[in-house]
């Protein structure tokens, strides 16, 4: 199944820009004012969970493409993490698990037929597939506007990426180029220690052709639009993964839902030290402290330390794929 959902994409990833629309790996739901978000994250970064918003219309799960008459979904399903899933925690989707999903890698609870969603003997990766029609509040027709807001989806394992920052169109190239996130220790055989991992455009494994198509596309139209771009770390704060914390999925939510409700952009902003990110001084319903990744470390030295590596880390990944970005929608390729 999934072989299939991804050969078919990757065509699409072909197809489709020669054809002036941009192909994505992303979600996407819409507003009751008809303003669409959209969700760039690699797995376990919380694309499926964030776009399945009690509050918002699904338009799609994973796969989109976007044309001159707005956004449209492409594969009609959902493939969701279910590791420690709850219905409190994330309800759309415990409650789209029923007769006609498909439920993978997990076990049942001992002596009955109750899946037991907290069990990881087979693989940390268990999944459901089920149909967008699963999701109470799906978006009937699978179609919205052009977006106003894009979220790039990062879980951080090291600690130092802020919960939320509004980008320039260049950090947004950088940052969509790079498409970083982080292996955690047992994720994978080997991984003992959080490691940085980096997928083109968010989707690498799907893309014959070179990013930098993707990146002039995506660029054209965030101008064209007048779109706002997001770096959302759904990892950790306070320190690298084993000595911080994972960021409360409720403080994302918030921090999303002052993005689309406008709120966040009324608040000051600052830069942070590392990355020059710009990075909301206060938010509702949230720790002002959490904001700002710096202060949640004891030791500022070893944050700087810490954050300066992963920068390095971003700049030696983005300098492997020859592209110099030159703005106005041009990019140089070696």
């Amino acid at each position: 199944m999934y072989e299939i959902k991804k050969g078919i994409f990757s065509v699409l990833n072909f197809i489709l820009p020669l054809k002036g629309v941009l192909s994505m790996h992303c979600s996407a739901n819409s507003g009751t004012d008809g303003q669409t978000a959209i969700f760039f994250g690699l797995s376990g970064t919380g694309k499926t969970t964030l776009s399945a918003d009690a509050s918002r219309e699904l338009i799609g799960d994973d796969e989109h493409g976007w044309s001159e008459n707005g956004i449209f979904n492409l594969e009609g399903g959902c493939y969701a993490k279910c590791i420690n899933l709850t219905e409190e925690k994330e309800p759309e989707i415990f409650n789209a698990i029923k007769f006609g999903s498909l439920v993978e890698n997990t076990n049942y609870i001992n002596g009955t037929r109750e899946v037991d969603y907290t069990n990881i003997q087979k693989t940390e990766n268990t999944r459901v597939a089920y149909p967008l029609s699963y999701i109470k509040n799906v978006m009937a027709d699978s179609i919205g506007s052009a977006p106003k807001n894009i979220f790039f989806l990062t879980a951080d394992a090291f600690g130092v990426l802020p919960p939320i920052a509004k980008l320039t169109i260049e950090q947004a190239m950088f940052y969509f180029i790079n498409g970083y996130t982080a292996k955690v220790a047992g994720t994978e055989a080997g991984v003992v220690e959080p490691q940085a991992t980096f997928s083109a455009c968010f989707g690498k494994a799907f893309l014959p052709l070179h990013p930098a198509i993707y990146a002039q596309m995506l660029e054209t139209k965030l101008k064209m639009g007048n779109v706002n771009v997001w770096l959302v770390n759904t990892g950790w704060i306070g320190g690298a993964y084993g000595i911080g914390e994972r960021i409360a999925l409720k403080h994302t939510r918030s921090l999303i839902n002052a993005v689309l409700d406008g709120k966040l952009l009324n608040e000051n902003f600052i830069n942070d030290a590392v990355f020059e990110l710009s990075i909301p001084e206060n938010c509702t319903q949230v720790p002002s402290k959490i904001l700002n990744p710096m202060n949640n470390w004891d030791n500022k030295t070893d944050y700087i330390e810490q954050a300066k590596q992963l920068l390095s880390s971003l700049e030696a990944n983005f300098s492997k794929y020859d592209i110099k970005y030159k703005g106005k929608n041009k990019f140089e390729i070696a």
